[in-house]
């Protein structure tokens, strides 16, 4: 039953229940099925994309995130335009719902904001090994609110840093975490990808000074030389995108031995450049060959080892007992 343009049921009057606001509600839910649905078949048609060639991943990455952002404005555009056709209205349902919104979902408005500034500052793509909220990894998924990343471990320099971890070196532990997109607000990004996909690594060796160190160190050089990264496998694009966009110069690649004098050995540490992936495969490679040939050459690993070269004489004196 009606009464007036409202609805009655069982005699009660509901506010709001009219002929024209049933009509805007039936237009509003067939919007969103048609919307939704259109972008479900959108994104199953993307992940359907053959994805052998080079960069692939992220051209399905940027789409969903078009797809994901096309339905949103469609969606916001169409229920405003169905539910505010007045401008009067428009101006004071925005007024309060924008200061309801703004005080119980903080938060939420934070995390969306950060997705925007991922995107325009492209701060990171799915497939970048980065740090985000204390977590490392490989960035699976990115939404409106959150991001998705799968954990990897930690190598030992940071083993001791939150959270703990059970894998000791880079790579996956086999968790997948959910950040929010607000820490970029709070922390800093470290990515190991994006426009320059290597990262410079270290391998040091204490070798005693009584030993052959110029024989040390020409094993820890060709070591690195048979399975680091060298200059001409580095592609040229990325050493010209690097000094275009920032104007650095990432100078010589090639490895290099440096020397470090301590109280107990001689330091040496060979410098190398490395992929952001497959690190620990190549630490392990050059490790396994430098023990080889340093056993070949008969130069050991100096410890933190106390050598005892003299024993004094020792005197015992032994006095009678008196009864």
């Amino acid at each position: 039953m009606t009464a007036g343009n409202a609805l009655e049921l069982f005699g009660i009057t509901l506010v709001g229940a009219t002929p024209e606001n049933g009509k805007k509600l039936l237009l509003t839910i067939a919007l969103v099925a048609v919307v939704l649905s259109f972008s479900t078949i959108v994104r199953r048609m993307l992940a359907r994309t053959p994805g052998e060639r080079l960069g692939a991943g992220k051209v399905r990455f940027w789409s969903r995130q078009a797809v994901g952002l096309l339905a949103g404005a469609i969606l916001v555009l169409g229920i405003v335009s169905i539910w505010f056709d007045d401008p009067a209205r428009l101006t004071t349902g925005l007024g309060l719902v924008t200061a309801g919104v703004a005080f119980a979902l903080q938060r939420v408005i934070t995390a969306v904001a950060g997705y925007f500034v991922i995107l325009r500052g492209k701060t990171f793509n799915v497939g970048d090994r980065i740090v985000m909220g204390g977590v490392r990894g490989d960035v699976i998924a990115l939404s409106f609110m959150q991001t998705k990343i799968l954990e990897m471990g930690q190598p030992p320099p940071v083993n001791s840093a939150e959270p703990a971890m059970w894998v000791h070196s880079r790579q996956f532990t086999g968790r997948i975490v959910t950040v929010s997109n607000d820490k970029i607000f709070d922390e800093p990004i470290y990515n190991y990808t994006y426009d320059f996909p290597y990262v410079w690594e270290e391998i040091r060796l204490p070798v005693s000074y009584r030993d052959d160190r110029a024989t040390a160190e020409t094993i820890l050089l060709e070591a690195a030389q048979r399975h680091a990264v060298q200059d001409n496998e580095i592609p040229q694009h990325h050493i010209a995108q690097l000094e275009r966009r920032y104007g650095i110069r990432i100078g010589d690649v090639a490895p290099k031995v440096y020397w470090r004098l301590t109280d107990n050995w001689l330091e040496l540490a060979v410098r190398f450049l490395s992929p952001d992936h497959g690190t620990r495969e190549i630490k392990d490679a050059m490790s396994r060959e430098i023990l080889d040939r340093l056993d070949q050459a008969g130069i050991g690993i100096a410890s933190a080892t106390y050598e005892i070269t003299r024993v004094p004489v020792l005197t015992v004196e032994q006095k009678g007992l008196s009864a």
